[in-house]
């Protein structure tokens, strides 16, 4: 603990209840200090006075140091241990030290990949350390696979943190790290700067509810802090007869009223009322594990893994004042705060926050499951924090850095069809082996059948990928995401494909030709079927349906339209929907040649089954 931060109490130790300090102390109030010399004695009496006549805070009793002490393992280490473990990292001038915290409370929302985006391009650019700390301090709310959610999304996007283990600065797991919170924590019931709570359940609702009755702000402070100034004795009560009992902060007494303010990295200065709840900072002392809240953890964690920039939702912007108490009681140099605002959803009449209760696309799994490639999504939301990027090629936009200068303070909209195109133009960059790589690793664990088909029939799927993409100036674009190859692909392999079930098949409905002579040119089509090289294979359709009375071109049926049963065109859209299932598809020389004589017989002919 840091003795010579202003606005600490009591950060020197005491051997007794009249003794020499150790070192010198500075008691003090919200931004007033009195200090008390090492070579003078002093009474503890005399500590409390000070506080009372001197220093703004209201007189009270603490608990004794043995009382305290007894209250943790015997064998906790002091927190100088723990400033000693993780000393100050060893980096370069402006080298920022970012992380990225789920909880497992939920699934990984498309927010949080956004902000780990951020953190991870800062790090890097800066020559600085990007972690991810798991943060399941509420394990009450927990969510059993959570976890393995979360290392599918680190692992698919490559936001897998660059620190894990316990040799550098982890655990990374707040549960691992009960034994640095309660050393803090122990601290600062030395110091006065804490105290237990006994408030039961039914007394919080009763003090909600006064306070609502009377129009004041809700909360635990003031008058309506039980805990807060109780006599020691009364407290050591409890604590003999076993009474269950959380720790909280002890905001400063004149913190109603204040006003406090911070510099935000994306914001600028911004101003808030002060803090004056006593905060919880150590959960019921009845759980097997001690765990903090989140203010609490989150502020030792950051001071100790020596992160400089702390990326997060504007929802936190309110507490930014508790944390600040919270940082200068623990004697830590405070951190810059950057607030993003969320992600956003387009609705009828205006916007609102994307929800992972309402809406597939916040949950990251939307993204995974239907099989957009990583490096699309990555640019898409690296466009959304920086609108330059946006604008420049994907591999240029993924080298550029991202400014926090340029994060604007309301939140992007989220549009999957925009989406949907970036992902449509990236796919159609991608080599056709490289392409049926990434839809296969995709399948393996998304769709077991396609997955057998496409190991079964590889070549098969590298030929139908290269149709209308291997040496074209303007390569088909008909995969938006790894999830559209069965429905654009899909009809190349009899295992995707349902024949038509005869002339009248939903599917050749549109087409619009009648359902006799649907079946007596198909069947003609078919008898005389044969490979043919480039135009002599669509001169085919031409002949029969000439021979079945078909107009040469759509300008003759607009001309006469009750002389002709339709065009040469609506022959071909017949043959198209009896290959592939529908009427829209790849160049259809092309597919019949990959199907093969045999199948596109066969397929022709179930237009009479």
């Amino acid at each position: 603990m840091a003795a010579d931060h202003a606005a600490t109490s009591l950060t020197g130790q005491f051997c007794g209840a009249r003794c020499r300090p150790i070192v010198s102390i500075m008691v003090a109030a919200w931004w007033r200090v009195v200090e008390i010399q090492p070579d003078r004695p002093v009474a503890f009496d005399r500590v409390e006075c000070l506080l009372t006549e001197d220093s703004g805070l209201e007189g009270f009793s603490m608990l004794d140091r043995s009382t305290v002490d007894s209250l943790f393992p015997s064998d906790l280490p002091e927190t100088q241990q723990w400033e000693d473990r993780y000393p100050t990292r060893v980096l370069s001038a402006g080298a920022l030290v970012t992380r990225f915290c789920p909880s497992p409370t939920g699934y990984a929302h498309i927010g949080g990949l956004y902000v780990a985006t951020i953190d991870l391009d800062l790090a890097r650019h800066s020559s600085g350390v990007y972690f991810i700390r798991i943060e399941d301090t509420d394990q009450n709310r927990s969510v059993a696979d959570a976890e393995d959610q979360f290392s599918r999304v680190f692992d698919y996007f490559g936001i897998s943190s660059q620190e894990s283990g316990d040799d550098t600065y982890g655990p990374y797991r707040q549960s691992d790290r009960e034994l640095i919170y309660l050393s803090y924590v122990r601290e600062l019931l030395r110091q006065g700067q804490a105290y237990l709570c006994f408030a039961s359940s039914a007394e919080l609702a009763q003090i909600s509810e006064q306070q609502r009755t009377g129009k004041v702000p809700t909360g635990y402070y003031g008058r309506w802090a039980l805990w807060r100034d109780r006599d020691p004795a009364e407290v050591e009560q409890r604590i003999a007869a076993g009474d269950p009992y959380v720790v909280r902060f002890r905001a400063p007494d004149d913190a109603a009223g204040q006003r406090t303010h911070f510099t935000d990295a994306i914001r600028g200065r911004l101003e808030h009322e002060a803090n004056r709840n006593d905060a919880v900072i150590l959960k019921s002392s009845d759980r097997l594990t001690r765990l903090p809240t989140y203010h609490f953890a989150h502020a030792v964690d950051d001071h100790l893994m020596r992160v400089n920039l702390v990326i997060r939702g504007d929802e936190w912007i309110s507490s930014v004042p508790l944390h600040q108490q919270l940082f200068t009681a623990l004697g830590f140099e405070p951190i810059q705060y950057a607030h993003i605002a969320p992600l956003m959803k387009q609705i009828p009449g205006g916007k609102r926050k994307l929800s992972k209760r309402k809406d597939p696309e916040a949950n990251v799994d939307f993204y995974l499951q239907a099989g957009y490639p990583a490096p699309a999504v990555l640019y898409y939301l690296r466009g959304l924090a920086n609108g330059r990027l946006a604008e420049m090629p994907l591999p240029d936009a993924m080298a550029a850095p991202i400014h926090l200068a340029e994060c604007g303070v309301a939140g992007p909209l989220v549009d999957l069809v925009k989406l949907d195109d970036i992902s449509a133009d990236y796919i159609a960059t991608i080599p056709t082996p490289e392409l049926f790589a990434e839809i296969l690793r995709w399948a393996s664990r998304h769709d077991a059948l396609l997955a057998d088909v496409l190991q079964d029939y590889s070549r098969t799927a590298l030929r139908a990928l290269a149709v209308e993409r291997d040496g074209a100036d303007n390569p088909r674009k008909d995969l938006r995401k790894w999830s559209d190859f069965r429905q654009a692909y899909g009809f190349f392999f009899d295992e995707l494909f349902t024949p038509l079930a005869g002339a009248d098949d939903e599917r050749l409905k549109p087409v619009g030709i009648q359902p006799e002579l649907a079946m007596q040119f198909a069947e003609d089509f078919a008898t005389h079927y044969e490979p043919s090289p480039d135009g002599a294979w669509f001169d085919q359709i031409r002949e029969r349906a000439s021979r079945h009375g078909f107009a040469a071109n759509a300008r003759e049926l607009k001309q006469n339209p009750d002389k002709y049963p339709g065009s040469i065109r609506e022959a071909s859209q017949l043959i198209r929907v009896a290959l592939t299932g529908s009427t829209r598809s790849p160049d259809l020389q092309a597919v019949a040649e990959v199907l093969g004589p045999e199948r596109v017989i066969q397929r022709v002919r179930a237009i009479r089954a």
